[in-house]
């Protein structure tokens, strides 16, 4: 082979050579992984330093929790690496095909005059890439990767709402319950002395012992409810439970509806459905979609390779040029184009389906809150009537007009009126947080643009 050929083989595959990747070796040891879950603590200095630097309130509230859970999150971290493998991909979809390097050699016998030689060939196969294949890949990885990383944004807001259910259903009014429960037992205690005097029977007894056994378990309830809320939000920010301890959790965000007056217009919040993660994704879907079709119906048309080479043969050069194609002769890729229409017809579906889905969560979490709102103002009405009660029945006691079971039972009520209050704030709290899961926009609290923060072009986890 010349010299000047050989010299141009050797710099292409040295060239070749020197941009490879090398592989670095990551082990997993799900031990270690697993005692850094057991310690992790509320308390981490790394945490704070990241916490500090997003302008968190320093509160241990809603906000603060939330941006912890983020922080802290598998399942956002998860998220976060399939965004990023489909990032990758849409790398890998833009990439030019390689040139094939090909190289012959042939022997030729002896002729009858004794001769014999030796035929040499080098040629370059050049992929060619038609009908706009190549585009229509980068198209279809672009809008996998923005449905990636919409799916991102909507964990990073479940995480922000888990938090909040939590904390909510730490309301529960185990304080009210506690009171209710020993008025009743109280009660129990003064029908027993009643009976004993012969002034009530062992129905009277009996109702009241049950009465304040039932008051007594509901308080149970309420407060495994609380433990049970604490542990929910202690999975949430993927700590263990212990590390609340100590943590002066406020529940202001939590504790405070936002008055019907103060709502958004029901036209400004039906355009913010619009930016919905989850609306958006499927429309990512059908863009990945209607990419894919068109590169299926450009598949009707044959990529070719063109292969100039040279050929050394009897101390001849000759120039050489192939060209290779696979014709579609007895096919023209119609089942996969088939398939393709009716993944473009199955997301246009989906994206409807996801607009009708989010309209009627809106319309029903806005029509539930109102009516919570108006259940917690009678609720409040019925608490402020019933220490009203409980006043006057302590003054006719101590004007000696009245008796202590009048003041017992004045008690009672108010503790119900208490816990039932608390019982409808928690509903509409709830409710509060229905009307925000449909617009994905906190409506009391710092604001939480988790589309903003998963831009591209941004830290993922930066406000």
């Amino acid at each position: 082979m010349p010299i000047p050929v050989r010299f141009i083989s050797l710099a292409m595959v040295a060239g070749a050579l020197a941009g490879c990747a090398t592989y670095s070796p990551q082990p997993l040891d799900p031990a270690t992984q697993q005692t850094r879950l057991v310690q992790r603590t509320l308390s981490d200095p790394e945490l704070s330093g990241w916490l500090d630097a997003r302008k968190v309130p320093s509160a241990w509230g809603l906000d603060r929790l939330a941006w912890t859970a983020v922080h802290n999150s598998a399942e956002l971290k998860a998220a976060q690496a399939h965004w990023h493998t489909a990032q990758a991909a849409a790398i890998t979809a833009g990439a030019y095909p390689n040139p094939q390097l090909d190289g012959s050699l042939e022997h030729v016998p002896a002729s009858a005059d004794g001769s014999a030689s030796w035929t040499r060939g080098l040629s370059l196969g050049i992929p060619i890439v038609t009908a706009g294949k190549r585009s229509a890949r980068i198209a279809a990885a672009a809008a996998d990767a923005e449905q990636a990383r919409l799916e991102y944004a909507d964990v990073m807001w479940r995480q922000r709402q888990q938090v909040r259910s939590a904390l909510v259903d730490m309301l529960a009014p185990a304080d009210a319950l506690q009171t209710l429960a020993d008025a009743q037992s109280e009660r129990a205690r003064l029908m027993q002395k009643r009976m004993e005097l012969g002034l009530a029977g062992h129905p009277d007894l009996t109702q009241a012992r049950l009465t304040a056994q039932a008051a007594i378990a509901e308080a149970a309830d309420a407060r495994r409810t609380q433990v049970e809320s604490r542990a929910t939000l202690a999975g949430v920010l993927n700590v263990p439970m212990e590390s609340l301890a100590g943590i002066p959790i406020s529940f202001d965000i939590v504790s405070v509806p936002m008055p019907a007056s103060q709502l958004p217009q029901l036209d400004l919040q039906r355009e913010a459905l619009l930016k919905r993660a989850d609306v958006l994704a499927p429309l990512a879907a059908y863009q990945s979609a209607e990419a894919s079709l068109r590169l299926e119906v450009a598949k009707q048309y044959p990529d070719f390779t063109i292969s100039p080479g040279l050929l050394w043969e009897a101390a001849q050069t000759k120039w050489t040029l192939g060209l290779s194609l696979l014709p579609p002769l007895f096919d023209r890729n119609r089942g996969p184009i088939a398939e393709a229409h009716a993944r473009r017809n199955e997301a246009a579906a989906n994206v409807m389906k996801a607009q009708a889905k989010a309209i009627a969560e809106l319309d029903h979490a806005r029509g539930g809150y109102l009516i919570a709102l108006n259940t917690l103002d009678a609720a409040t009405v019925r608490v402020t009537d019933a220490r009203r009660l409980v006043v006057s029945a302590q003054r006719s006691l101590a004007a000696g007009t009245g008796i202590r079971s009048e003041v017992l039972g004045a008690k009672v009520e108010l503790a119900r009126a208490t816990a039932d209050r608390q019982l409808a704030l928690i509903q509409a709290e709830r409710a509060l947080g229905d009307l925000e899961d449909a617009t994905r926009t906190p409506l009391i609290g710092q604001p939480f643009p988790v589309l903003r923060m998963t831009d591209n072009n941004k830290d993922a986890s930066t406000p």
